[in-house]
């Protein structure tokens, strides 16, 4: 299933949402980027069935798209000051 080493794919997704931004993409489907390619990471790479991979899958993209939106709030809010 899922190993500790494979948490390094979340700044992954991170760099390939980051590359899609600078193409031009619209920083609000940046999280929807960031789930396909959480799934895909998931059901390709680290899970053996479909279902872990689905599963794995969405927590990478989703905690890739929560550490950005974190991230961002952060710079932003430090900004402000």
């Amino acid at each position: 299933m899922f190993e500790i080493y494979d948490v390094a794919i979340i700044p992954l997704i991170l760099g390939i949402v980051e590359l899609f931004k600078k193409g031009g993409l619209p920083a609000r489907y940046s999280p929807f980027v960031s789930v396909i390619f959480g799934l895909l990471f998931g059901i390709f790479y680290v899970a053996d069935t479909m279902k872990e991979g689905i599963v794995v899958g969405l927590m990478l993209g989703l905690a890739a798209s929560g550490l950005y939106s974190g991230t961002k709030n952060m710079v932003e809010k430090g900004e402000d000051k």
